[in-house]
């Protein structure tokens, strides 16, 4: 498979600077830790190695989000570029099915799963219309629905918990079944 071929590729590919982390997952790879100076370097590194070992780094779809948490940091910072091409910074990035914003805030990821629950709502909603067995509505919610919100409940803020719960309980109600929120 792919995945595997993509780990024997990259397997020596690991960081120059004792700060910084790669982290490698099917595809993906991403550089974190060290500061400005030891990622761009490590970057660049990154993108001198990938030729050597067959591969390509695609600027396109490469993303840099900048966590910093000092209370003043330099907005300003030059673009990064790698093999000539600008990359895009962005403030909300998504990793591995989780939002993960420059503030490290899950309000986005909330927003987004919420979306996706009501989407799954609508169609808990048609099986009911069709006179389906409450068992089966309440397996569809445990499969669709749950199974979405009790993944992202963990971390959120008390805010976010309660956004996760109205759509738990707007399911109780399409049900007609007390669920667990």
């Amino acid at each position: 498979p792919p995945t595997v071929l993509y780990s024997l590729y990259t397997y020596d590919c690991t960081p120059a600077h004792l700060s910084n982390t790669i982290i490698k997952f099917a595809d993906i790879t991403t550089v974190s830790g060290g500061g400005e100076s030891a990622n761009r370097d490590e970057i660049q590194r990154l993108s001198e190695w990938c030729p050597v070992d067959n591969l390509t780094l695609n600027t396109t779809e490469t993303k840099e989000l900048i966590l910093d948490f000092r209370r003043k940091w330099d907005a300003d910072l030059a673009p990064l570029c790698i093999n000539g091409a600008c990359v895009e910074r962005v403030q909300i990035f998504k990793f591995l099915g989780a939002l993960i914003s420059e503030d490290l805030s899950w309000s986005a990821n909330t927003t987004a799963t919420v979306k996706r629950a009501q989407q799954k709502l609508h169609f808990l909603r048609v099986l009911r219309r069709h006179n389906t067995k409450k068992k089966l509505l309440v397996a569809f919610y445990q499969a669709t629905i749950e199974s979405l919100l009790a993944h992202r409940m963990s971390g959120c803020s008390a805010a976010d918990k309660k956004v996760l719960q109205t759509v738990a309980k707007t399911a109780g109600r399409i049900t007609g079944c007390p669920l667990p929120s």
